[in-house]
């Protein structure tokens, strides 16, 4: 059980809706890093042997929402949904990629389509200069990187793509800061907690009940 009660939470989650706004207009996300407790991680999968992962605050505003995001200017994630466990102290919010790039073929917005999400768990900071404060423990991104790369594609080809965007998308490889092969992650793929099994929910059936289903 968390300590952290669902008011606490749901007054954490609107200044995080206010933040992104604020963040969308100046084009600048690093002001988010101040959300995120100091010892967090920041991660999510781009190929199975490609990741990006953050350490700490200060690479969650340097590369997360730093270089990751840079060039990205007129872009909105539109939360359409979120679902909060106060028992775990976790929100999980869906969002939408629209880049504020109008398709002369439809006068719509490019927009990267397949579902698109963030799972967040929140702590109260138990010392330092945040002691008492609601951060985010640790973040995991989810989206569709097969259609991510399809819309740039879509992007770039119509001719509409800012300069800034051109350039961003030369940025990319494991070369770049936060990019790790599998083996060599700073952190887990599934948040720390979940990957150690404190929130397990179906645990593997014993290996007997498997031969005998795998047997009639």
């Amino acid at each position: 059980m968390s300590d952290l009660t669902r008011a606490e939470i749901d007054e954490f989650w609107e200044t995080w809706l206010q933040v992104n706004r604020d963040c969308e207009r100046s084009g600048d996300w690093r002001p988010m890093a101040e959300w995120y407790a100091e010892d967090c991680t920041y991660g999510w999968m781009l190929t199975p042997d490609e990741h990006f992962m953050a350490v700490g605050r200060d690479q969650v505003r340097d590369w997360a929402i730093g270089i990751e995001m840079d060039g990205f200017d007129g872009w909105h994630y539109d939360y359409m949904c979120t679902v909060v466990d106060e028992q775990k102290a976790m929100v999980i919010g869906l969002w939408k990629q629209m880049s504020g790039i109008i398709d002369d073929r439809t006068g719509k917005e490019f927009e990267v389509t397949g579902l698109g999400g963030s799972w967040f768990g929140l702590k109260r900071v138990a010392e330092g200069a945040d002691a008492g404060q609601v951060k985010i423990d640790w973040q995991r991104d989810w989206f569709d990187f097969g259609s991510m790369a399809h819309t740039m594609m879509e992007i770039l080809s119509s001719g509409k793509a800012p300069a800034t965007l051109q350039e961003r998308v030369k940025v990319f490889g494991h070369d770049v800061p936060g990019h790790y092969h599998l083996a060599d992650l700073p952190s887990t793929v599934w948040p720390p907690p979940v990957e150690a099994g404190k929130y397990v929910t179906q645990a593997p059936a014993p290996v007997g009940v498997l031969d005998e289903g795998a047997g009639a």
